[in-house]
């Protein structure tokens, strides 16, 4: 309901100020120009989504063979210590344990519209776990730290933009994503795991 506000905001703002423009500056192409970035940024828009498809339909496409082959709970099994540690209110070997690391594994490839939805099943599995359902429990904070901190291995899609929009080297971002990500999911873990008293140095 706030985004709505927001945007409202914007396209009032832009009136009033090219309104102000063209009554006391005399700006007459104020509006024209308006009109003219809309369709333009729309078309961009467009554009760099069209373009966006392919690469999120072959992701997707590669993560659905492995969830389907198995793979993906194999990766789960292999990590089911690390979340043990991270989410020890979640019992061994849950299904929701599958809907994180396939959350998490987005996350890392950089399809942040791919790992959306899988973060809202997740999500849904951990509030069947809730034991209280209008209070958000200790793993879904811990989940909504790692998903928001979002550790960024490949930034696919940051790429893709970059390349859509004729940038010299695409790759540039590669290592700053890399650092910043990282260290920003370390400081969510750390300051989510002193608050629920996880000993994260406890072997």
């Amino acid at each position: 309901m706030a985004l709505n506000y927001i945007w409202i905001a914007f396209f009032l703002l832009a009136f009033v100020v090219a309104l102000v423009k063209l009554v006391f500056l005399g700006d007459t192409a104020v509006f024209p120009e308006i009109i003219n970035s809309t369709f333009a940024s729309s078309k961009t828009a467009f554009e760099i989504s069209l373009g966006l498809t392919g690469v999120l339909s072959l992701w997707l496409g590669i993560m659905k063979i492995g969830e389907k082959g198995g793979v993906i709970q194999l990766f789960a099994r292999l990590l089911s210590p690390l979340f043990s540690k991270l989410f020890p209110e979640i019992p061994k070997g849950h299904p929701v344990t599958g809907s994180i690391f396939m959350n998490l594994a987005a996350n890392i490839l950089g399809l942040d519209n791919a790992a959306t939805p899988l973060g809202l099943k997740a999500m849904e599995g951990l509030q069947e776990l809730n034991p209280r359902k209008d209070t958000a429990s200790n793993p879904m904070i811990m989940f909504l730290v790692l998903n928001t901190s979002g550790l960024t291995l490949i930034p696919i899609s940051i790429m893709v933009y970059r390349a859509q929009m004729g940038a010299a080297q695409p790759t540039d971002v590669f290592v700053p994503i890399l650092l910043a990500t990282f260290f920003s999911t370390m400081a969510g873990i750390i300051a989510v795991s002193l608050y629920q008293r996880i000993n994260l140095l406890n072997r």
